[in-house]
């Protein structure tokens, strides 16, 4: 099936599924009812509330209508005899009237039996296109008609569907896995990071063990560009408003910007929303030459962005929200090195979590100029060289028309997770527009000043999103380089405590993070913790290892121990422990 038709399956389902509603609730007013990622939902004003429970009979009711095979049929309206029949719904003469401001001809109509609603389509032609078996209601919630807080709250309904049985029937195993893996459950049972209504909303606080995968991640980023001659620069985590004024993040972030007021000063401060207004005025501190390029400025450092506190969910959404952050000042003849160097990273990143990256090349929109800065021919040498890349690797792309930052195109890296599903976190942006703005430049070989390029990077985007996902990937049961405890050395009773004691300080010696186990517990409850917690390798220590004896270690996510000569065990897990370089 392709997507076209899965979207007429989409949108066709929202309108069946109101002609159901409508069953029910004769006198439902209408909100809109797109098609989203997997589904669609649609929006009613309910006489009152409902409940999940009310979905097997929704969901019978539309079977029965796509078995009738009612016919959708398009047609226009002229916005006089449009606004005259539907007077008394305040919600389609709200959106008739914006049509009609908007310069629209005529109301574009779908009519499915005796059911009619306002919608350009498109839709299916027939109901009988859609397997009755592809689609499943998901969930209800409340949404503010035009997500407008002084609106009133209407009830909105979810559904997913595919192309058939077997593909929703994989969606939901999917969704299912997904819940187990959740990271918000999985980030309190492992303990690796906590929130405080003390601390606010959306402001994460990371615990020892959750601290030592963000700093490992970060480590492990930096080894990987190290070669390629980043230097680590530090920068305030505010700056005066000026700064993003000048930028043009002003404007274009205005709702998401923390404003800090001060009864020393009449300056207008900001907690800083990104880092690269900063590092422009790092490279601007001095005149550079064009022998000096490129310079490369890395660091990880926390921005800060005033989110709607009902988007936040979890590490995935936050407001303090920690970037591994990078930006190359270069000539233009240097570009598609530079840029080849960042895709080499990030590709080496990503196949040490056996993550599968696929490429978008983010382009402008040319028919909404106002969206972006820069003029045609900017935007055009940027997109190019950046295509010109992709070329040259090879590397297969979409172009996302529309998905380009405000200052620049971008490549786009979504990476796929254990259980399919997809994730942009990597990305490479070129940008020609902030040079500009700040009026950077540099000595060329001509003894002329000239503009540089500038090339921002993500590698894993922000820590937190990236936790997110990574959590949700393992299911928590990191690799043993990136686990916050490696080992757990677990003694068979007390007679062994003082060997597993002499263990542990020989595998700390080598930087393992190793805990040791000697409560009063039996074994088995010992090992069933050390799961409970995804511990990588649980060493058993009894009388045969103090004698001399292979260890025996049990492997998360093994069935079968593995068996390490006594002279093997520091070397073993110092290997293991290494960054996958």
């Amino acid at each position: 099936m392709t997507e076209d038709q899965l979207f007429k399956n989409r949108h066709s389902l929202s309108h069946i599924m109101t002609m159901a509603v409508l069953e029910l609730y004769p006198d439902a007013g209408l909100g809109v009812g797109p098609v989203i990622e997997n589904g669609f939902y649609q929006d009613y004003d309910l006489p009152e509330s409902i409940s999940e429970e009310i979905f097997k009979d929704i969901e019978k009711r539309m079977r029965k209508i796509i078995n009738k095979d009612v016919a959708f049929e398009q047609h226009d309206v002229d916005f006089e005899s449009a606004l005259k029949e539907y007077k008394d719904d305040p919600y389609k003469v709200e959106l008739i009237t914006e049509l009609k401001e908007r310069g629209e001809e005529s109301v574009s109509f779908y009519k499915s039996g005796d059911f009619e609603n306002l919608c350009k389509g498109p839709h299916v032609a027939q109901a009988k296109e859609i397997d009755p078996t592809s689609f499943k209601l998901m969930s209800v919630a409340g949404a503010y008609w035009r997500g407008d807080e002084k609106n009133k709250m209407l009830t909105r309904i979810y559904g997913v569907a595919f192309e058939n049985k077997p593909k929703l029937k994989e969606h939901l195993m999917m969704l299912q896995e997904a819940k187990k893996r959740d990271h918000r459950k999985l980030g309190q049972e492992l303990d690796l990071f906590a929130f405080s209504e003390l601390v606010g909303p959306g402001l994460p606080l990371f615990t020892p063990r959750g601290t030592v995968i963000r700093e490992r991640l970060s480590e492990f980023v930096w080894r990987l560009m190290k070669p390629h001659g980043y230097s680590r620069v530090t920068i305030p985590h505010m700056a005066k408003a000026e700064l993003y004024k000048t930028s043009g993040h002003w404007d274009k972030f205005a709702d998401d910007i923390f404003h800090i007021s001060s009864k020393k000063t009449d300056q207008a401060f900001v907690m800083k929303p990104m880092n690269c207004p900063h590092h422009t005025q790092i490279f601007a501190s001095k005149m550079r030459s064009y022998r000096d390029l490129p310079l490369r400025f890395s660091e990880v450092t926390a921005v800060y962005r005033d989110e709607n506190t009902g988007q936040l969910q979890g590490l995935s959404r936050v407001r303090s929200i920690t970037q591994d952050d990078a930006h190359v000042f270069c000539r233009l003849d240097q570009v598609q090195e530079e840029s080849q160097k960042i895709y080499e990273i990030i590709t080496k990143f990503y196949a040490a979590f056996d993550m599968p990256l696929k490429i978008n090349l983010s382009a402008h929109d040319p028919a909404k100029p106002d969206k972006y800065l820069g003029g045609k021919e900017v935007w055009e040498k940027s997109e190019g060289l950046l295509k010109g890349l992709l070329e040259d690797i090879g590397e297969e792309y979409e172009v996302a028309v529309g998905d380009a930052a405000f200052y620049g195109p971008k490549i786009d890296f979504i990476a796929t997770d254990a259980i399919g599903r997809e994730w942009q976190l990597a990305t490479i942006q070129l940008d020609f527009n902030l040079p500009e703005r700040f009026e950077l430049e540099y000595i060329d070989e001509n003894n002329e000043r000239v503009r540089p390029v500038m090339i921002h990077r993500a590698i894993s985007g922000s820590l937190e999103r990236f936790m997110a996902v990574m959590i949700e990937h393992y299911a928590g049961a990191f690799p043993l380089w990136l686990a916050p405890e490696q080992i757990r050395i677990v003694p068979v009773s007390d007679e062994f405590v003082g060997f597993a004691q002499e263990l542990r300080v020989k595998l700390e010696a080598e930087d393992l993070r190793v805990e040791l186990d000697d409560s009063n517990e039996g074994v088995g409850k010992k090992i069933r913790s050390a799961a409970m917690m995804k511990v990588p390798w649980t060493i058993v220590v009894g009388e045969k290892e103090v004698a001399g004896g292979d260890f025996n270690v049990n492997v998360f996510g093994q069935e079968e121990d593995m068996i390490i000569p006594v002279g093997d065990i520091i070397t073993r897990a110092v290997d293991a422990s290494k960054l996958p370089l």
